[in-house]
């Protein structure tokens, strides 16, 4: 077998082989294929894409192309939930203590952010002493004994994935939907959930900016899903503009606190509620979402969930007391407010352009391996609908940074107003 014959293949519209795909995985995993010849196979798949038999045997591949994980120690349908990416996205800490309050183990593996998006591992790190880096043993025993464990991706996992990852960044082949698909289910398949749950994003602060876009998407991966043996439901959700009103770690654990005490922004709330309740569904504790979202809803009121992230902290060595006193988490030396310069309706707010923003200040990474300032971010004080008068707060910069005009320019760009309200935007889309 030689690359240059499968890359003819694939340029002419043939499909490979599960044999030809290993080769092709294994290979380049091994410095054998060098970075040329896999770069003019990318190209090829973006432009003359893959069947579904290929997309699930290319995700196979790079699930074995390392360590997979073995979590059957742990006790009961274990169910992992990924998201897409976006600009706010807390989600993942509201579901892991709430799902795990109605008894479905959450064996959750999380990476940090790069870009305009946040990681959920970044968050948690913000609140003194929490530990990511958890042993097997220690992982499966905090799932078996409290249903619930969050850990830093291994190094190990998936390595043909990561170098692919960094290839296509620069060759301009990350938007290619097989190669999406394919990154993203192998994670979470080689980290060893039985169910998966996941948050396609779409909007402006999404990868995928059209509803046709994100639903591919979406299909594509419940597909490998079912041909790898995994449940998963896919849902299809709002980043047209931030989720809540918090982008930043410190200040996205402050509002993940406020929903798990019932006093959490509308869209934030409904979107980890939806989430969750497909997830305790595929774990069979509840039978239908209404009945599902409804005693999830009971769940927070009761405080149970509240409790439960309090013990989430606990377990991971982190100080509960900063879930009671949400101001005891880092705070930024300098708040400076952003104002409208007319009067209206905020019409749209371009949500990647909020998250380079707080980038910019220091809340993300513009490279692997960049220190970042949890305490630095943003607070909307205006979204899509909202009446403003000119002049008035729309959101403040929270930085220890002494001159960020650059990230004033760039929040006021993300704004735009209108004399007419716009329509009340859907939070969720479509559930596949």
């Amino acid at each position: 077998m030689r690359m240059v014959d499968l890359i003819h293949k694939k340029r002419e519209g043939g499909s490979l082989t599960r044999a030809e795909i290993e080769y092709i995985i294994q290979g380049y995993t091994r410095g054998e294929i060098p970075d040329y010849q896999m770069s003019a196979f990318a190209m090829t798949v973006f432009f003359k894409g893959m069947n579904k038999q290929e997309i699930a045997d290319f995700t196979n591949a790079i699930v074995h192309s390392g360590e997979t994980i073995d979590l059957s120690p742990i006790k009961g349908i274990k169910v992992d939930k990924h998201s897409t990416g976006g600009v706010g996205d807390k989600v993942s800490l509201i579901i892991i203590p709430l799902v795990a309050a109605v008894g479905v183990p959450v064996a959750k593996m999380s990476g940090r952010g790069l870009g305009h998006t946040g990681g959920t591992i970044d968050k948690l790190e913000s609140i003194e002493g929490f530990r990511t880096e958890l042993s097997r043993e220690e992982f499966i025993h905090n799932v078996n004994t409290y249903k619930m464990a969050i850990a830093g991706q291994s190094a190990n996992l998936t390595p043909a994935d990561k170098k692919l990852y960094a290839l296509r960044d620069v060759t301009d082949t990350v938007d290619s939907i097989p190669l999406i698909a394919s990154s993203v289910m192998s994670k979470k398949i080689a980290s060893g959930a039985d169910c998966i749950v996941l948050d396609v994003k779409v909007g402006s602060g999404a990868f995928m900016k059209s509803l046709a876009q994100a639903k591919e998407l979406a299909q594509t991966m419940v597909e490998i899903g079912k041909s790898l043996n995994r449940k998963t439901i896919a849902v299809i959700t709002d980043m047209s503009q931030p989720l809540g009103y918090e982008i930043g770690n410190a200040n996205e654990v402050k509002e993940a606190i406020t929903v798990l005490q019932g006093k959490g922004p509308e869209d934030l709330t409904v979107v980890a509620l939806t989430i969750a309740s497909y997830m305790t569904i595929l774990g069979e504790v509840y039978k239908d979402f209404d009945q599902a979202y409804r005693e999830l809803e009971r769940v927070i009121k009761s405080g149970q969930a509240f409790a439960k992230l309090k013990e989430l902290v606990q377990i991971q060595g982190g100080n509960p007391e900063v879930i009671d006193h949400p101001d005891k988490l880092p705070q930024a030396k300098n708040h400076i407010e952003v104002k409208a310069w007319q009067s209206g309706y905020v019409e749209s707010i371009n949500a990647e352009a909020i998250g380079i923003t707080a980038m910019l200040l220091g809340a993300g990474r513009k490279k692997k391996g960049d220190l970042i300032d949890h305490s630095a971010g943003i607070t909307i004080l205006k979204k899509i609908g909202d009446e403003v008068k000119a002049g008035e707060p729309i959101c403040i910069l929270h930085t220890n940074m002494e001159e960020c005009g650059e990230a004033e320019q760039m929040i006021k760009n993300a704004f735009s107003f209108s004399k007419v309200k716009p329509p009340q935007i859907k939070y969720v889309y479509e559930v596949i």
